[in-house]
């Protein structure tokens, strides 16, 4: 390969001087070209182990949407369903015209709206005086039935308790468990007072998630519950969604001892 350099001369004039290089080796002008690093290939395995990852996380939220909302349908169109079911076959039979009234869609689709106009007509009346003359009608006929007095009683005191909100008190609360270093999310049901000492506890209903219907419940001081200011449809979103639905900080620990009057009072 050849290189022309040029090369001073005491005159102004230049020359110009011719340089042999070899084939081996290269000169400064052309300097040698860097291939970029290609990034190491991921092995195939890692690969889909991450895609079929982000795709379960995609669809199990629609999932467990599906699976609570077909829950709640089934549940209530069943209600219904003995009633509307039969009803719906003998005017079919009755009425060559109304043969669809006979295919199982349109007897759940009717079974659902029945459950609901029933529900939302049993609330209308337990505002009035005749309807909640009716529900202690009922109550009273429960509560000669041994084991469904038990039953209807207790959840029905629970029901009370989290839709109400005594003076001075948080229901919501936060209590060690299962050990010191991890809290758990629990609503306040009763104030009881220890044998002997007369220290006050708290009775404390710990929901578990996604299912707020089954839980524990822990006996507690009442100098070792943490409050907080959520009111009870914050804290059921919070246990439902995983934590997914929160507020951005919560209380974690008690700052300061408290009184068991003033942590929580008029629950009992």
């Amino acid at each position: 390969m050849l290189a022309m350099k040029f090369l001073p001369r005491a005159s102004s004039q230049r020359s110009i001087a011719v340089v042999a290089h070899s084939p081996g080796t290269r000169s400064p002008y052309n300097p040698p070209m860097q291939t970029p690093a290609l990034p190491a290939p991921r092995p195939p395995r890692a690969s889909l182990q991450r895609i079929f990852i982000t795709g379960l996380l995609t669809l199990l939220p629609i999932w467990l949407t599906w699976v609570v909302v077909k829950f709640v349908f089934v549940l209530l169109s069943d209600a219904s369903r003995p009633l509307i079911g039969p009803l719906l076959h003998n005017i079919a039979e009755m009425h060559a015209a109304w043969h669809w009234a006979d295919q199982a869609w349109v007897q759940t689709a009717l079974a659902l709206l029945a459950t609901l106009a029933v529900i939302m007509l049993s609330g209308l009346m337990a505002r009035r005086v005749v309807g909640q003359r009716l529900l202690r009608w009922f109550e009273a006929l429960v509560g000669r039935i041994p084991l469904a007095s038990t039953i209807y009683g207790s959840a029905r005191k629970l029901l009370d308790i989290l839709q109400t909100q005594p003076d001075g008190t948080q229901r919501v609360v936060l209590i060690d468990f299962p050990h010191n270093e991890m809290k758990s999310v629990g609503f306040v049901t009763r104030i009881l007072h220890e044998q002997g000492t007369g220290r006050e506890l708290a009775a404390v209903y710990v929901p578990t998630t996604p299912n707020p219907t089954s839980g524990y419940l822990e006996v507690v001081p009442v100098e070792k519950l943490t409050p907080t200011d959520w009111t009870v449809d914050q804290a059921m979103s919070f246990i439902i969604s995983g934590g997914a639905v929160a507020p951005d900080s919560i209380p974690f620990s008690v700052h300061a001892p408290r009184a068991a009057g003033d942590a929580i009072e008029g629950t009992a």
